[in-house]
């Protein structure tokens, strides 16, 4: 009785006997060499991430802090590089709207997990 290889085994030890070339990456899913610039794979359709992209690390702490005491102003959107809606709090600051609205989105900026928070603002 033949035993088989499992598809992970087989996909790392395929992974493990070719060489990366400066412009490409493999894919986290199935293994295939794909350029370094693409977004998705093209054999499995994927989502790659850019590891060249510098990410900018905001804080949510610092997110949430200004989300609660600036937030009629949108300076938390500026801060998460938002700046439409920025502005938009901006323009109708007098309504005290933004203000609430603000207040609930630094609530809800502290209770997201930092994964989370980086994932989506990050």
């Amino acid at each position: 009785m033949v035993k088989k290889k499992s598809k992970s085994h087989s996909r790392t030890a395929k992974r493990a006997g070719r060489e990366r070339r400066s412009d490409e990456n493999f894919c986290k899913s199935c293994g295939k060499r794909v350029d370094r610039r693409a977004y998705i794979c093209p054999k499995c359709g994927v989502k790659q991430h850019d590891s060249s992209k510098p990410k900018s690390k905001k804080s949510r702490i610092a997110a949430a802090l200004l989300a609660i005491f600036l937030g009629s102003f949108g300076v938390h959107k500026f801060y998460l590089d938002k700046p439409g809606w920025g502005l938009l709090y901006l323009c109708f600051f007098w309504t005290y709207i933004p203000g609430i609205i603000g207040f609930i989105e630094g609530i809800i900026y502290l209770t997201k997990s930092d994964k989370d928070f980086e994932h989506i603002y990050g």
